[in-house]
């Protein structure tokens, strides 16, 4: 009976003990937004936009392949970088429309389309919570 008792303490014990383990992952996998910086940031949204698998990307009443969307946005980010400080800021000064204030926007593969500025808002909320 003794062996049965101190068997279950022991494993009381250990689960006790891997629940702090479990929370801290969580922490970290929920922190990881607030520890990468701007610019990780704007690879992801970079790469998301690389990543739209029959998408279309509207520039200047001009279609471009997600591919050159990407480099077109990446390029903009890198000419700017020093002025705009923000994932966000990136999104809503460079990714939302071309310099003649014409909105960018995405016609995804199944033909819904939306403005550039609220797709790359929404990934960029989507990554707070990952």
């Amino acid at each position: 009976m003794l062996r049965i008792l101190l068997m279950a303490v022991a494993i009381t014990l250990s689960q006790s003990a891997l629940q702090p383990a479990a929370a801290q992952d969580a922490y970290e996998r929920n922190g990881t937004y607030e520890t990468m910086s701007e610019d990780q940031k704007v690879q992801k949204l970079l790469a998301y936009i690389r990543n739209l698998e029959g998408a279309t990307f509207i520039r200047d009443n001009s279609e471009f392949s997600p591919e050159k969307a990407a480099g077109h946005l990446s390029s903009k980010w890198k000419k700017h970088a020093s002025r705009v400080k923000t994932a966000e800021g990136f999104v809503t000064e460079l990714a939302s429309q071309s310099s003649s204030g014409t909105p960018y926007s995405i016609r995804f593969a199944d033909g819904s389309t939306s403005t550039t500025r609220d797709v790359l808002l929404r990934q960029l909320r989507d990554l707070r919570v990952e």
